[in-house]
């Protein structure tokens, strides 16, 4: 093959599971970083020069991903060296971007897609009131800009204990929860303000205000371009997100919702999705008291799009399978499970044009299970990101 040339690449044989709707045995071609054709037999249309893996007796599923978590900016091994998720110093803070913080060497990547999950959704932490903007990325590659999937992909908003925590300990505003919903009021008062102004400037440059970076994330937020990220467990929370996000017409996905289950029927009303979790961790505050592996079933059966988390670090994110699967023994269907760990979070985070499902034209972000990934003892024997294998890894040359 020619440097320079598209490298092509046939999965044949193999279980596919489209999560479009589709399950057969076949091919699936690969061209460069493109999934080309898939079908069930492709044998006329591959090229000479194809290389084949034979996924006889495995099944293959578009590779996971995790819908939040804090991979890259929160390294592991590292104390305060690798904590780059929460500038505590402002509970508003909306011109933090994720990317800007994020370590493409953190081992969190490489435990990720050797586990199957090749993107994520990467989100500041939950100490401010807001946070700033989270990115949806690939999980291999070493320079982060070409990671990139969708930049900004949301903004991270908090309420309940954090946002009090931290800075009712500084004896400053939020103390309290009703000072958090305050706040986030005023910001986005703040941002219609700032866009009105930009309206004016158009037609009057006297009027242009002073460029304001926070603000500009906010207008995109009035905008409906990118939605509130919105950290909430508790059911009072939850509404609260839902409260504030109705007030301004602005779109909402709800983080955690640990307490969604007592509240499914009014989530669903509303039509926000849920990006639930960590459920594999312990009680570690007092918000989790009523964490249950039943919540991400009982909202999915209540008609509301469900995206099951780890929120790495807090669990490895490495074991997202196993999340969706103790979803499923707890009562979740188990297509539910499988969709809450691919074409959901694809579609919460504005990616499913490129993600989540196994179509032409869409990247080539393939696993190969030897068994169904919620059985115990099922491993990713191949992993492709982009059309390129990255496990079984690459022998790494000696430099002389």
């Amino acid at each position: 093959m020619n440097k320079g040339m598209k490298k092509k690449l046939c999965i044949k044989n193999g279980l596919i599971k489209t999560m479009a709707g589709q399950e057969f045995k076949g091919d699936i071609l690969i061209d460069g970083a493109k999934i080309a054709a898939l079908g069930e037999s492709l044998a006329g249309d591959v090229p000479e020069d194809t290389e084949i893996i034979d996924a006889e007796g495995c099944l293959v599923l578009p590779g996971m991903i995790d819908a939040h978590c804090h991979v890259g900016i929160g390294e592991e091994i590292y104390r305060w060296e690798g904590e780059d998720f929460n500038e505590m110093t402002d509970p508003v803070t909306p011109d933090m971007r994720a990317i800007d913080g994020i370590n493409p060497e953190d081992e969190g990547f490489r435990d990720a897609r050797l586990g199957g999950v090749t993107a994520v959704f990467t989100v500041p932490g939950s100490a401010n009131v807001v946070g700033g903007t989270g990115v949806a990325m690939k999980t291999a590659g070493n320079i982060v800009d070409q990671m990139v999937v969708r930049d900004p992909a949301g903004l991270k908003v908090a309420f309940g204990e954090n946002p009090k925590m931290v800075y009712g300990e500084q004896k400053k505003m939020p103390m309290t929860r009703m000072g958090t919903a305050a706040l986030l009021r005023q910001t986005l008062v703040d941002a219609q303000t700032y866009k009105d102004k930009l309206e004016q400037g158009k037609t009057d440059s006297d009027k242009l205000p002073e460029r304001d970076l926070g603000l500009e994330v906010l207008v995109k937020v009035i905008n409906r371009e990118i939605p509130l990220r919105a950290h909430a467990h508790r059911a009072d929370d939850i509404m609260t997100a839902i409260r504030i996000a109705r007030e301004f017409e602005v779109d909402l996905v709800i983080e955690h919702c640990t307490e969604g289950h007592k509240i499914a029927e009014e989530l669903a009303k509303q039509g926000y999705p849920a990006v639930v979790g960590p459920l594999l961790t312990n009680r570690a505050k007092v918000e989790l008291k009523d964490k249950s592996f039943k919540t991400p079933g009982i909202l999915a059966e209540a008609g509301v799009k469900v995206a099951i988390m780890t929120d790495h670090s807090v669990t490895p994110i490495e074991q997202l399978p196993l999340c969706a699967a103790l979803a499923w023994k707890a009562g979740m269907d188990k297509e539910d499970a499988l969709r809450a760990v691919t074409i959901h979070p694809a579609e919460i985070l504005g990616v499913a044009d490129r993600l989540g499902s196994l179509e032409v034209g869409k990247d080539a972000d393939i696993v190969i299970w030897s068994d169904h990934p919620f059985t115990i003892t099922a491993e990713p024997l191949y992993v492709i990101i982009n059309g390129k294998l990255v496990k079984p890894e690459a022998k790494e040359e000696t430099v002389n």
